[in-house]
């Protein structure tokens, strides 16, 4: 089971893009629990919950330094692509979140 959290402003902008993919995961036959948080949460989930991969929004992008520094190495942590996220390209995000993991 892959766990990938991705962070956004308000955590409802990233809606779309979780469920997008979730469709590639399970394209891929991957078990993926995917989810959106708002900044104020990330730390109360990263206390309740096994998190693998988190992906930070262009939008709160400012934030990426601080994760890393927070939740690195038990967690790896990267920028979702401008592109990708623009267009809610959830395959290639996903290809990403999976690449990080090593898969």
């Amino acid at each position: 089971m892959k766990h990938i959290m991705l962070v956004c402003n308000a955590g409802m902008s990233t809606s779309l893009l979780v469920t997008k993919m979730e469709k590639a995961a399970e394209a891929k036959g991957i078990e993926a629990t995917i989810w959106a948080v708002p900044v104020s949460e990330v730390d109360q989930e990263f206390a309740s919950k096994t998190i693998d991969v988190l992906m930070v929004g262009p939008q709160v992008r400012f934030m990426l330094d601080e994760y890393k520094e927070k939740f690195e190495p038990g967690t790896k942590v990267t920028d979702i692509n401008m592109v990708d996220y623009g267009v809610m390209n959830g395959e290639n995000v996903f290809n990403s979140a999976l690449a990080l993991m090593g898969d």
